[in-house]
C-alpha cells in the first residue's frame, strides 16, 4: 500500500449518501455509516388532503421480526380536533411515555421540508426552516441505523447531509435548502450570478453526486468574463484538492481527497473578512486569501467537472 493511500482513508464520519427521490411508502433503507451527533437528515413531501397520520422512524436495525427498536419516533397526526405530533421510543418491543406536541406546524395539501438535525443529547426538529420540536434520546443514537418512513405521505426526496461546521450567527441550526432533481439550471457545466458578489458570512452550498468515471470538479468566482481569481479544482487522476489563483499559482489542501465515485458530497464555503473558508462533507479544510474588494467584485460562480448537481445555493 502507497503512503497516499495509507493517508487518505474513508473515513466513516465522512460517509455521506445520495438523496432518494420519490421513494415509495412504506420506505426503509440504511443509514450509511449511521447517526452521530452533527448529521442531519432532511425531508421533503407533501402532507395529502386526507391524510390522518404518518410517521419517521430513526430504528435500530429493520428486522421485520422481532420489532426493531426504534430510538426517534416523530409521528404527526391530522385526524383529531387538535393535530399534534407525537414523540416517543419503542425498546424491546413496549413504548415508553409519549411526548406531544401541539401547534402541528405541517398543514394537509401543503408542501413541507422537515430537517431533523441530531446533537449529543437529543435531536432537533424544523418544519420549513422554523424550529418546532427537540425530542431527548432514550436509547443511544450510535445505535441507529435505518430510517423508516410510513403512513400518509408523498415523499419528493430524502436527504443525508453534515451539519454547517462553520458559525452561522444566531440561528439553532441551519436551513434546509431542497434538492432538485434534473433541473436545467443546475446542468453542468452550469453558471450562476452574484448580483451582490460576496461579504463576510456568506455561505455558499453545493450538493451533488460524483459520476462514475470522474475526472474533475471545479468551481470558479470570476469578476469578469476573463478574469478569474480564485478556482477550487479535485482531481480524481491524482486525487488532489487545490486553490488556483488567477496568476496560476496552485496551493494543494492537505486534507483526505473526499470525492468518490458514485458517491454524495458537499461544498461549503464561507465567506469572511480576508477570503474564503472552505468546507467538505461536513469537516473544515482551511482557507484562501482574498482582499475585501476582490470579494465584492466576485460575480459569477461556475460549477464544471464530473457530477451531476442537486442543490447551488448561494
Amino acid at each position: 500500500m502507497s503512503t497516499e493511500e495509507n493517508l487518505d482513508p474513508i473515513p466513516d464520519s465522512f460517509i455521506l449518501q445520495p438523496p432518494v427521490f420519490h421513494p415509495v411508502v412504506p420506505y426503509v433503507t440504511t443509514i450509511f455509516g449511521g447517526l452521530r451527533a452533527g448529521k442531519m437528515v432532511m425531508l421533503q413531501g407533501v402532507v395529502p388532503l386526507h391524510a390522518r397520520r404518518f410517521q419517521v422512524d430513526f430504528q435500530c436495525g429493520c428486522s421485520l421480526y422481532p420489532r426493531p427498536d426504534i430510538a426517534i419516533h416523530f409521528n404527526p397526526r391530522f385526524h383529531t380536533i387538535k393535530p399534534h405530533v407525537i414523540c416517543n421510543t419503542l425498546q424491546g418491543g413496549l413504548w415508553q411515555k409519549e411526548v406531544r406536541w401541539p401547534g402541528l406546524a405541517l398543514q394537509r395539501g401543503a408542501s413541507f421540508l422537515i430537517l431533523f438535525l441530531f446533537e449529543d443529547e437529543e435531536v432537533k426538529v424544523s418544519v420549513n426552516g422554523q424550529h418546532f420540536l427537540h425530542y431527548r434520546y432514550r436509547l443511544p443514537l450510535s445505535r441507529v441505523d435505518t430510517l423508516g418512513i410510513f403512513g400518509d405521505i408523498l415523499v419528493k426526496a430524502v436527504g443525508f447531509l453534515n451539519i454547517n461546521p462553520f458559525v452561522e450567527g444566531s440561528r439553532e441550526y441551519p436551513i434546509g435548502y431542497p434538492f432538485l432533481l434534473y433541473s436545467p439550471r443546475l446542468e453542468v457545466p452550469c453558471s450562476h450570478t452574484l448580483p451582490r458578489g460576496l461579504w463576510p458570512g456568506q455561505v455558499i452550498i453545493i450538493r451533488g453526486l460524483v459520476l462514475q468515471e470522474p475526472k474533475h470538479f471545479t468551481l470558479s468566482l470570476r469578476d469578469g468574463a476573463t478574469h478569474v481569481p480564485v478556482t477550487l479544482r479535485a482531481s480524481f487522476t491524482d486525487r488532489t484538492l487545490a486553490w488556483v489563483s488567477s496568476w496560476g499559482c496552485r496551493k494543494l489542501i492537505s486534507a483526505p481527497f473526499l470525492f468518490y465515485p458514485q458517491r454524495f458530497f458537499e461544498v461549503l464555503l464561507l465567506c469572511q473578512e480576508g477570503g474564503l473558508k472552505l468546507a467538505l462533507n461536513g469537516q473544515g479544510l482551511g482557507a484562501t486569501s482574498l482582499d475585501q474588494k476582490s470579494l465584492e467584485r466576485l460575480r459569477e460562480l461556475r460549477i464544471s467537472g464530473s457530477v451531476h448537481l442537486y442543490c447551488v445555493h448561494y
